[in-house]
């Protein structure tokens, strides 16, 4: 089983070829290639390579498959007994990543 451990966004997502990650919007369109470069962790047949923070010689190919937007999320805010009452809605906008292959030089 060949997978890796990649930060993007400001977060880190395990990621397998042929598997799709959804990351904050990204600006390119869809249908272009991405190299992601920041790889902590990959595992493949000959081994495993853990990076002190990224791996140089490991990088993540992916094609952006599409744009969308997120489930909504309703935030509440109210203060008892003093009519104060305020309901927001928001939906992040998100980018569907396809992982290609995992590539080791």
């Amino acid at each position: 089983m060949e997978y890796a451990i990649i930060s993007a966004s400001g977060r880190q997502f395990w990621v397998e070829p042929k598997k799709f990650v959804e990351l904050n919007r990204l600006t390119a369109t869809i249908g272009s290639k991405i190299f992601l470069k920041r790889v902590l962790f990959s595992k493949d047949k000959m081994g495993t390579l853990i990076g002190q923070p990224y791996l140089e010689d490991v990088k993540v190919r992916g094609i952006i498959s599409k744009h969308f937007l997120g489930p909504k999320i309703i935030v509440f805010k109210m203060k008892p007994k003093k009519k104060y009452r305020k309901k927001i809605g928001h939906r992040q906008k998100l980018t569907r990543l396809l992982i290609n292959r995992i590539k080791v030089d």
